[in-house]
C-alpha cells in the first residue's frame, strides 16, 4: 500500500488495571479495559487490531478486559455480501421513502441513539406483533383507541411496526353476532374471527327452532355456491397437490421467476422518487482531512449538528460537545490515508458519510474504510428527525456502501458494527444484521452469532469457540522481535533491553505484545521513554 504519511504505527501503552464507570449498566468501577494512545496507525495494523478485539475512540485505542469487565463487549461483523434486509429493515426503508415523497413522519417513535462508540437504541413499549393478534384483540372487545395509541417500534424484533386498522378494515373484521356451534365439543376450540371463519356455515341456535327459509336476496350464504372451507384444509390440499406433481415429475416453475425474487437492499435504496416528491436526500462521502475542501465546506454545519445531537439526545452541556470535543472524538483519527492498486477508489482511512436533506446536513455517519471492512464508528443526527430511525437507516446504507466497495476491492466484504453486548438488552439490536459473527475473546476466531447466543444466555463472558483445543494462532511467541521506538530509533526489544538503564519493563512490554499479537508486535512501534 502507498501511504501519504508514516509507514509505521506508533503507540503508547497504558495498561488496564483501574476500573471506571460503565456506560451500559452504570456500575461505577466495573468497566475494565486495556488502552493505548495511537500517534499514527496504518489501516492494516488497525484491521489486525480490531480482529483481536480492539476499538478506537478518536486516537485512543482500547480493548475490554473481557473476563473482568461488568459488560463484556464482543466484536461483531456482518457478512455484507450475504445480507438480506429483514421485515423491520424494509419498513424503515419504506418509511424513509414515504417521508421523502409525502413528508410524513411517524408519531410517538424514536430512533436509535448512540452509545459513545456506536449506535444505541432506546427502549420502547411492546406493541401487538401481527394482524392476527389485532383481530383476536378486536374480537375480545379491546377498543380501537387503545390500538391506535400503542407505540411503534422501528429498532427491535421483526414485524412490530403495525399500522392502526382503518375504520373500513375494522368493520370487515368485527363480528356483529357470535358464532355458536351446534356441536358442544367445538365450543372448546376458540378461534379468531378471520375471513375464513366468517365464511363458514352459521349454526342455528338450539333455542330457536322452526322451518328453514331461503335467504332473501343479498342476505346470508348463497345455497347455490359450495360451502366455504377452512384455510388449513385448503393449505393441506395444496401441499398434497404440489407433492403429487413433484412425484409425477412436473416442473414446478413460476411463469415469471424474476417477479418472485425478493428485492435486495440496493433496490430498496435506489427506488426512484416521483417528480413531485417533497424532499430530496443525498449521501456524500468526505475524507476526514482539514485540507480537503469538501470536508471544510461543511465543517461548521457538521460541528453545530453534533452539538445539537449531543445536548438533545445525551444531555451534554455546551462545553461537553464544543468544537474541541468534536475534533478530538470524530476528527482526530490515527489512521493514515492510504491507497492501493487493488483497493477502493476512495482509498482507505477515516471518512464522514453525510446525509443531506434539501441542502442541509441532517445526519453524519463516521466510518473507517479498512482493507477487509467498513467499520462504523459513530452516528449523530438532527433530533427533529429521530422518528425516521436514521441510526438503522445509516447502518443499511453503510452495508450497501460496503457491497459497492467490494466490487472494487474483493477482500473488502465485511461491515463491522463495533461491539455486541448481550448483557445489555438495548445493545442486542446489532445481532439483527445477519449473517453475522462474534469474535471469540480467547482464540480470536469468528463464530456465527446463532451459535454464540446460547452460551451468552448462560454467562455474560464466554469462550465462543466450540473447539476446546483451539488457541490463539497469533499468540506472542518471541518478545525479542517486538519493535520499540526509543530515542527516535526503531529497534527490536532485545536491543532496547540491552541499552535500557534502570528497572526492567519486560513484564509491561510482554503484556502489551500478548494483547496485540505477534504480527502486530513486530510491526507496531511501542514508544519507550
Amino acid at each position: 500500500m502507498a501511504s501519504t504519511g508514516s509507514s509505521y504505527s506508533i503507540v503508547e501503552y497504558f495498561g488496564g488495571d483501574d476500573g471506571y464507570r460503565c456506560g451500559y449498566c452504570k456500575n461505577e468501577k466495573g468497566n475494565f479495559s486495556h488502552g493505548m494512545w495511537s500517534h499514527a496507525m496504518t489501516v492494516q495494523d488497525y484491521q489486525d487490531l480490531i480482529d483481536r478485539g480492539w476499538r478506537r475512540s478518536g486516537k485512543y485505542v482500547y480493548k475490554p478486559v473481557m473476563n473482568k469487565t461488568c459488560c463484556p463487549q464482543y466484536t461483531i461483523r456482518c457478512h455484507a455480501l450475504n445480507f438480506q434486509p429483514s421485515k423491520t429493515h424494509k419498513k424503515i426503508l419504506k418509511k424513509i421513502k414515504k417521508f421523502l415523497i409525502k413528508g410524513e413522519t411517524p408519531v410517538g417513535q424514536c430512533d436509535d441513539g448512540c452509545d459513545g462508540v456506536l449506535k444505541e437504541f432506546r427502549g420502547f413499549f411492546e406493541p401487538l406483533t401481527s394482524s392476527l393478534q389485532r383481530t383476536v384483540a378486536i374480537a375480545a372487545g379491546i377498543s380501537q383507541a387503545l390500538l391506535k395509541g400503542e407505540p411503534m417500534d422501528s429498532a427491535f424484533g421483526e414485524g412490530r411496526e403495525v399500522p392502526p386498522l382503518s375504520p373500513v378494515k375494522m368493520q370487515q373484521c368485527q363480528v356483529e353476532h357470535p358464532v355458536i356451534s351446534s356441536n358442544p365439543e367445538e365450543t372448546e376450540d376458540v378461534r379468531p374471527a378471520t375471513s375464513e371463519t366468517l365464511r363458514e356455515e352459521p349454526a342455528s341456535s338450539p333455542a330457536v327452532k322452526g322451518p328453514r327459509h331461503a335467504p332473501k336476496p343479498g342476505e346470508g350464504a348463497d345455497p347455490k355456491k359450495p360451502q366455504c372451507r377452512k384455510a388449513k384444509d385448503l393449505r393441506k390440499e395444496r401441499r398434497q397437490q404440489k407433492e403429487q406433481r413433484r412425484q409425477d415429475g412436473e416442473a414446478l416453475t413460476s411463469p415469471n421467476p424474476a417477479s418472485n425474487q425478493p428485492k435486495n437492499l440496493e433496490e430498496f435504496i435506489a427506488d426512484s422518487l416521483p417528480d413531485d416528491a417533497l424532499h430530496r436526500l443525498e449521501v456524500r462521502l468526505v475524507p476526514v482531512n482539514f485540507e480537503d475542501p469538501d470536508f471544510m465546506a461543511s465543517y461548521e454545519e457538521s460541528v453545530a449538528l453534533y452539538a445539537r445531537y449531543q445536548m438533545s439526545v445525551h444531555g451534554d452541556t455546551p462545553c461537553e460537545c464544543d468544537e474541541s470535543q468534536f475534533k478530538r472524538f470524530l476528527c482526530d483519527s490515527p489512521l493514515e490515508a492510504e491507497t492501493s492498486p487493488d483497493g477502493p477508489e476512495v482509498g482507505y482511512g477515516s471518512f464522514h458519510q453525510q446525509y443531506w436533506l434539501d441542502g442541509r446536513i441532517v445526519a453524519v455517519g463516521v466510518i473507517d474504510i479498512l482493507p477487509n471492512c467498513v467499520s462504523s464508528v459513530y452516528l449523530y443526527y438532527h433530533p427533529d428527525f429521530a422518528s425516521l430511525s436514521l441510526g438503522s437507516y445509516s447502518a443499511l446504507r453503510e452495508i450497501a456502501f460496503t457491497r459497492q466497495l467490494q466490487k472494487q476491492s474483493p477482500k473488502l466484504c465485511y461491515y463491522y458494527l463495533g461491539f455486541y453486548i448481550h448483557s445489555c438488552p438495548k445493545m442486542r439490536y446489532k445481532g439483527q444484521y445477519r449473517p453475522s459473527d462474534l469474535l471469540c475473546p480467547e482464540t480470536y476466531m469468528w463464530m456465527p452469532i446463532e451459535k454464540c447466543i446460547p452460551r451468552l444466555e448462560t454467562s455474560t463472558y464466554a469462550r465462543l469457540s466450540e473447539d476446546p483445543q483451539a488457541g490463539d494462532a497469533n499468540a506472542l511467541k518471541d518478545l525479542s522481535r517486538a519493535l520499540v521506538l526509543h530515542r527516535r530509533t526503531v529497534m527490536p526489544y532485545a536491543a532496547y533491553a540491552r541499552k535500557r538503564k534502570g528497572s526492567s519493563d519486560e513484564k509491561e512490554v510482554e503484556h502489551y505484545a500478548s494483547l496485540v499479537g505477534q504480527t502486530c508486535a513486530e510491526r507496531i512501534l511501542l514508544y519507550r521513554a
